[in-house]
């Protein structure tokens, strides 16, 4: 049994808002270069649907395809979350599954039996946190072969 959990939408929103930011520079540039040379004013035109199109898909992908965290039967792999710390381990290398709050940011870490971790912050998951955190230690349960007393 798998389980995937998207990126938050206030987090899939934020980097939406770069990657306006980004593209808006772009368009600038594109501005600037067709003024500048005297280009034809179609560059611009494609420039800006292309940077619009961007907008679109990137969007769709953020909010509905890319997941911040899978759970499968073998182990976990986390993506997108920069410090997370080890990307993928299998369940039966995570020693237990902790809750802290690193610079006051709340999240569970999976610390492995190596001595590295694992920090997936609960609010780049978009799921509640009572529901995030009981998929991911029964996802460990059975991963380590326990069996519910």
């Amino acid at each position: 049994m798998s389980s995937g959990y998207r990126l938050a939408p206030a987090l899939a929103a934020r980097l939406l808002g770069l990657l306006l930011v980004v593209l808006a520079l772009v368009v600038l540039v594109v501005t600037l270069l067709v003024a500048l040379l005297g280009g034809p004013p179609v560059v611009l035109l494609v420039a800006a649907a292309l940077a619009l199109a961007a907008v679109f898909v990137l969007g769709h992908l953020l909010r509905n395809r890319v997941k911040v965290m899978e759970l499968d039967d073998d182990g976990y792999r986390v993506r997108l979350v920069r410090g997370a710390g080890v990307k993928a381990a299998r369940w039966q290398d995570v020693e237990d599954a902790v809750a802290a709050s690193p610079h006051g940011v709340d999240c569970v870490v999976l610390r492995l039996r190596d001595g590295r971790t694992t920090s997936i912050p609960v609010d780049a998951v978009d799921a509640t946190r009572e529901d995030f955190v009981a998929d991911l230690r029964e996802h460990l349960r059975r991963g380590q072969g326990l069996r519910p007393l």
